[in-house]
C-alpha cells in the first residue's frame, strides 16, 4: 500500500448513511469521487477513516489506506414538510498529513473532499500535483449537541482557496448565500458552481461561464456533486480548460442521478457516447 503513485487521490471519510428502515448504504465525498475516477479508467488511491471496511477496498486499482477508528461517520437525512434536515450521528478519525503515505504527495490529482471537518487543512501544503482540488462541503458544516448540521462559513477561506488549483461547491453548502459565493469565487483561481439541473457556472479569475447540464431522468440526486468534482478535476487535467471540464463533468454527472447511489456511475465510453449524442437542459 501507497508504494505506488496514483493518478487520482481522494482525501476524507467514507460515510455510513442511513436510510428508512433501519437501512444504512455507504457515502460521502470519498465513495462518489473513488468510484468515479474508477470507473474513468484511473488509478485511485484513497485515504480515509472507518470502523467498518468499505466496497472500494474491494476494488483492484484502489489502493486504500484506512486509519482505524471506534466509529464510523453517520449521517441520516429527516425529509420533513419544510425540508431535508441533516444530523451527524458519529465521526470517524481526524486525518493528518503524517498519515499520507509519501509517494502519495505525488499524486497526479489530489482531491480534498471533507464531509465532516475530518480533513485537516494542513494538507494543501504537502502536494507537488498537476491538481489540488477542494470540495469544501464538510469544511462548510457545524453540528450542534443533537448533531443537527447547519451551514458555516469557511475557516482560513482565503489561504484554502488560493492554496488549491480548483474548488467545486454549490450555493446549497453556503446555505445560499450568493454574496459568500461572491467572496469565494474571488479569492479562488478556479472555482465552479454546481447548480443540478441548472448545470455549473465557471468562475475563471473574474469571468462567468454558464455550462448548461444534461438531460436525464432524475432518481436519486445523491453524489451529483461529488461525481461533478471528480468528473472536472479529471478533464481539468487533461485539457487545462475549464469549460471542456465542466461540460464533461456535467455529462459524467447526468448518469448517476439516473440511479441510487453509486449503481449509474458511468464508464468512459457512456460518457463519451453522451457527450456526442445527449441532449443539453435549457437553464432557468
Amino acid at each position: 500500500m501507497g508504494q505506488l503513485v496514483p493518478e487520482y487521490l481522494v482525501i476524507g471519510h467514507v460515510t455510513r448513511d442511513l436510510i428508512p428502515g433501519n437501512g444504512w448504504r455507504f457515502g460521502g465525498t470519498v465513495t462518489f469521487s473513488a468510484l468515479t475516477a474508477h470507473k474513468l479508467g484511473i488509478y485511485v488511491a484513497v485515504l480515509t477513516s472507518s470502523s467498518t471496511p468499505s466496497e472500494l477496498e474491494r476494488l483492484p486499482q484502489v489502493d486504500v489506506r484506512n486509519i482505524p477508528a471506534e466509529n464510523d461517520t453517520v449521517f441520516e437525512n429527516v425529509y420533513t414538510s419544510t425540508g431535508r434536515i441533516q444530523y451527524l450521528r458519529s465521526v470517524a478519525n481526524y486525518l493528518t498529513p503524517s498519515e499520507l503515505p509519501e509517494m502519495w504527495k505525488h499524486s497526479t490529482i489530489a482531491h480534498l473532499g471533507p464531509v465532516a471537518q475530518e480533513v485537516s487543512p494542513l494538507f494543501l501544503d504537502q502536494f507537488d500535483c498537476a491538481v489540488v482540488g477542494v470540495t469544501p462541503q464538510g469544511w462548510l458544516r457545524r453540528w450542534d449537541e443533537l448533531g443537527r448540521v447547519t451551514p458555516q462559513a469557511l475557516s482560513e477561506a482565503e489561504k484554502i482557496l488560493a492554496g488549491a488549483s480548483c474548488v467545486v461547491l454549490s450555493l446549497e453548502d453556503l446555505g445560499g448565500d450568493q454574496r459568500l459565493l461572491d467572496a469565494y469565487a474571488a479569492m479562488s483561481p478556479l472555482l465552479v458552481q454546481t447548480r443540478g439541473v441548472n448545470g455549473a457556472i465557471v468562475y475563471n479569475r473574474g469571468s462567468q461561464h454558464v455550462i448548461p447540464a444534461y438531460e436525464a431522468h432524475e432518481v436519486d440526486p445523491t453524489g451529483a456533486g461529488d461525481v461533478f468534482a471528480t468528473a472536472f478535476f479529471i478533464r481539468y487535467h487533461e485539457t487545462q480548460d475549464p469549460e471542456i471540464a465542466a461540460d464533461f463533468a456535467n455529462c459524467v454527472a447526468s448518469f448517476v442521478v439516473e440511479g441510487p447511489g453509486t449503481s449509474t456511475i458511468p464508464d468512459r465510453d457512456q460518457v463519451e457516447q453522451r457527450l456526442r449524442k445527449g441532449k443539453l437542459r435549457k437553464a432557468d
